[in-house]
């Protein structure tokens, strides 16, 4: 039997149920036990599809990362780096509009983001130390691997009432990254990778359902289509040959480039407005209604967490090495498999067998929110008593003599 998700904080891979507001949010007023009241809201399948597409990207582009030596492979995976995390950041950004620091959703994100980021980042550590026969180290406030993602959102949901305060929110965000990006931050916390991908969630955070409802226009699709195949041209003809890998990882200042701070600041505002033309044309080609991979769209939290196992074992055993894979059919062979891996990952039964690591049940863990006591006793007595009377004076009877 599966398991039905639960709502979780963890909005790029398993989002709140789409087509309602935010938890939190305020519902229009119905009265008590009328049908609208009590008809639960559905979906927006859009969401959960544009979720699982973009999940396929996330593991078909892992899944050939080692396949760099084919042209083909390398521009594919720039091309895809570009954009499939920032589609992913943007709707988180959009799903936390009305975030805050309720006890309610301050458990959410320690359960859904907290929990996970630590039971993998051991996982995946260990994993590296057994397998992969590495130093064995466990760090959490070094990330590993797929693991930075986790603890980024964890961030950006914590800053999601300050931003919404700031008159200039997305200016600012953009701001931020470009000035993280003019030195090497600390590893800790994958400081580079946090205030340069921020653009992208305080986006998501002031967009509005009728900005998504232009994207589904058929006029915005032939758009999206020109803009996709002319973007992986231009990354094949052009940036493929020009443009270090490094850039689209976000996760390295310009001293580590090898650029000055003019040129990484132009490189890092024009990943920017590159990014943000293609997640909206990504976005242009979600389908709107129910397909049968739409349900599957609730779980990429699993798919993305899970297949970096598989990715890395490939990679550990030297599956990679025949030469018939570093060819283009074999270059799309790789892609399919991870595409398919993906979606396995995303199935009820996976979903049934790890949900005490993604989706843990632990009401156990916490208590009621606790506030300051107050006197009020005192207050209501301070409140109510009588002013205290005043010494009287005697007037002043100098003598005039």
């Amino acid at each position: 039997m599966s398991r039905t998700p639960q709502p979780s904080a963890f909005e790029p891979l398993q989002l709140e149920p789409a087509g309602q507001e935010p938890a939190g949010s305020a519902a229009p007023p119905e009265a008590a036990g009328t049908p609208s009241a009590s008809r639960p809201r559905k979906r927006d399948p859009f969401f959960d599809n544009a979720k699982f597409l973009a999940i396929l990207l996330v593991v078909a582009g892992h899944s050939i990362e080692n396949l760099r030596d084919v042209r083909f492979a390398h521009a594919a995976y720039l091309f895809v780096y570009t954009f499939h995390m920032p589609v992913f950041i943007v709707i988180t950004g959009y799903f936390s509009r009305n975030f805050t620091f309720s006890g309610g959703k301050a458990r959410k994100l320690i359960i859904n983001l907290g929990v996970p980021y630590i039971v993998f980042e051991t996982a995946y550590s260990t994993y590296h130390w057994a397998v992969g026969h590495a130093k064995f180290e466990i760090s959490l406030l070094d990330p590993y691997y797929l693991t930075w993602f986790l603890i980024a959102l964890f961030m950006w949901r914590l800053s999601t009432p300050v931003w919404q305060q700031i008159r200039w929110p997305i200016g600012v965000a953009a701001v931020i990254c470009v000035l993280s990006g003019m030195d090497q931050l600390p590893g800790e916390l994958e400081m580079n990778r946090t205030l340069g991908l921020v653009p992208f969630y305080v986006l998501g955070l002031f967009l509005k359902p009728e900005h998504f409802e232009l994207l589904k226009r058929r006029s915005a699709r032939v758009l999206g289509v020109l803009t996709i195949v002319g973007g992986f041209a231009f990354t094949y003809l052009v940036a493929d040959r020009h443009m270090a890998t490094e850039w689209v990882y976000w996760r390295s200042g310009n001293p580590t480039l090898h650029v000055d701070n003019l040129t990484g600041t132009a490189i890092r505002l024009a990943m920017l407005a590159a990014a943000t033309v293609l997640v909206a044309a990504f976005l242009t080609l979600v389908p709107r209604r129910h397909t049968w991979f739409t349900s599957l769209g609730s779980a990429t939290l699993y798919a993305y967490l899970l297949h970096g196992f598989a990715t890395k074992l490939a990679d550990y055993l030297g599956w990679y090495d025949p030469h018939i894979l570093h060819t283009i059919p074999g270059v799309l062979a790789v892609a399919a498999g991870g595409a398919i891996l993906a979606t396995v990952l995303c199935t009820p039964p996976v979903r049934w067998a790890m949900h005490w690591a993604l989706e843990p049940r632990m009401a156990w863990a916490f208590t009621a929110l606790r506030r300051p006591k107050t006197n009020s006793y005192a207050g209501r007595r301070r409140a109510t008593s009588p002013p205290k009377p005043q010494p009287r004076t005697l007037p002043d009877h100098t003598d005039a003599s």
